[in-house]
């Protein structure tokens, strides 16, 4: 008889992902599992009904896969697992995954980012997973199908653990927007300065440095959330989870010390890190993926600050892993940064599949999880300014001056990023206004001392590049616009923010 195993402990979830054949033992002791499919599904996933920012699917089309997925599951062990989105009485969603044995690797990930939840209610938000389920007549016969009505989402045929979590908070987005906030792809911190305990939100898509950025620490800072936070008016965020889901690839202990610390404990579990015929890891190699994960407790790091115990937000700052003129940072009034929020421009990583990696892209609020029309986004962001005042930036985590293979332009590394972060809190950056984009950049950042890195104009120039930047800067004003108008929901003021 098929069993269903609910709420098993941590011990009981390690050895049910021991006994996966396509699990392995790493030299840290912890569990590595390779999977088949290593990238978010975005073809892939559907929506019930609309409107939405993605595919949609009809109610009857929706309701036979169901009854398909649940008649799969009925010959299928089983496991459960209970827990919250958030850990703030006032914010906190009662979530569920159930999923089949097979792959309990995803139950264990999935149980180390969920808050702890005994009640036993019905969930709010439902995960059913059936990894070894094909879904004919979907791309990649993969579906990921998603009920904001009723809160539950179907996954067939991905075993890739990022559709459990994203499958969780993507329904988040939905609750979060309906109770007058936004809910941001980013990340949280809390840095100390002389000012007081400064609160800074970053948001970026995934593999341009938002966990990078978040964890970097600056006057002993400590983070608060990885991957998703809520903004309330008033300025008020919100945790979402106990954990993080944080990339290895290029996982150096000098750079990232508190997150290589929590990798290589024995109870974090790998997902897709290169391991050799010996089995021994190697967060640089590439050969199978880039986009190798790990998830880990919170409790895991050297450090961190449980977001019931922070301040409003003070900082917002958007990255933008780009590879021309971008400069390390600029200050953003409230509308361009609404612009620029909704935007969303950075260079693909293999996070979102090899068909982002290396792609210049515009995803809407750096989040391509947000459920509904994006103009709404926009708004809404734009209205959360205005209610609570944030500071708002533009940070390239890239280069200027061109690609990796141009011997012409530089890279912005960490820290760099990590400079820009401190004189932002401490309020050290001096500033002078853009001819081109009327945005602020800075004359000076303590600890850079390379003023092309501030200013890319002057690299273009100092190369007899000027037409070229020119050219860059007529381009995407054009782009820009076009762009934002593709919005019909979105204000005239924030279009108008990069005309």
């Amino acid at each position: 008889m098929p069993e269903t195993h609910v709420n098993p402990t941590p011990e009981e979830l390690r050895t049910f992902t021991e006994a996966m054949p396509q699990a392995r033992l790493t030299e840290f002791g912890n569990m590595n599992v390779q999977t088949t499919v290593t990238s978010r599904s975005a073809a892939s996933t559907h929506v019930v009904g609309g409107p939405s920012s993605g595919k949609t699917m009809t109610r009857d089309a929706f309701d036979e896969i169901a009854a398909k997925q649940d008649a799969y599951l009925a010959d299928r062990d089983v496991v459960v697992i209970d827990g919250y989105i958030g850990n703030d009485p006032e914010m906190r969603t009662a979530g569920r995954l159930t999923i089949e044995r097979a792959n309990a690797n995803i139950a264990g990930m999935q149980q180390k980012l969920y808050f702890e939840r005994t009640d036993g209610a019905d969930p709010e938000v439902h995960v059913i997973y059936t990894p070894n389920l094909s879904a004919p007549g979907f791309p990649n016969d993969r579906l990921i199908a998603v009920d904001l009505e009723h809160g539950v989402t179907r996954v067939l045929n991905s075993d890739y653990f990022g559709e459990s979590k994203k499958g969780g908070l993507r329904m988040w987005n939905d609750i979060v927007y309906r109770r007058g906030g936004l809910a941001l792809h980013a990340g949280l911190k809390v840095i100390p300065t002389d000012d007081g305990e400064k609160v800074i939100m970053i948001i970026g898509l995934s593999g341009t440095g938002k966990t990078t950025t978040t964890f970097t620490t600056q006057n002993g800072s400590e983070p608060v959330q990885d991957d998703f936070v809520g903004l309330m008016p008033g300025g008020r965020a919100y945790g979402t989870e106990n954990g993080c889901f944080a990339k290895t690839f290029s996982l150096d202990p000098t750079f990232e010390p508190s997150i290589y610390g929590a990798v290589v404990k024995p109870t974090t579990y790998l997902e897709n890190a290169y391991q050799d015929d010996s089995g021994k890891v190697n967060f640089f190699e590439e050969s199978y993926t880039q986009n190798g994960r790990a998830v880990f407790e919170m409790s895991d790091l050297q450090h961190h600050r449980d977001a019931r115990d922070v301040g409003t937000v003070d900082y917002l700052l958007i990255l933008n892993r780009n590879q021309n003129i971008i400069p390390a940072v600029a200050k953003l009034s409230q509308e361009q940064a609404a612009a620029y929020f909704m935007l969303g421009e950075t260079t693909g990583t293999s996070a979102g599949g090899a068909a982002e990696a290396g792609i210049f892209l515009r995803v809407p609020g750096t989040n391509p999880f947000f459920p509904l029309p994006h103009g709404l986004q926009g708004n809404r962001i734009l209205e959360l300014l205005a209610s609570h005042p944030i500071e708002t930036y533009l940070l390239n985590t890239g280069r200027v001056g061109g690609k990796d293979d141009d011997d012409r332009s530089k890279k912005l590394k960490i820290p760099h990023t990590s400079a820009c972060v401190k004189g932002i809190a401490e309020g050290t950056i001096s500033y002078v206004e853009d001819e081109d984009f009327k945005y602020l950049v800075a004359e000076s950042v303590p600890d850079i001392d390379d003023i092309e890195l501030l200013q890319p104009r002057r690299l273009y120039e100092r190369q007899g590049r000027a037409d070229e930047y020119a050219q860059i800067v007529d381009r995407l004003k054009t782009e820009r616009v076009a762009r934002l108008q593709e919005f019909p929901e979105l204000s005239d003021d924030i279009v108008k923010a990069v005309g």
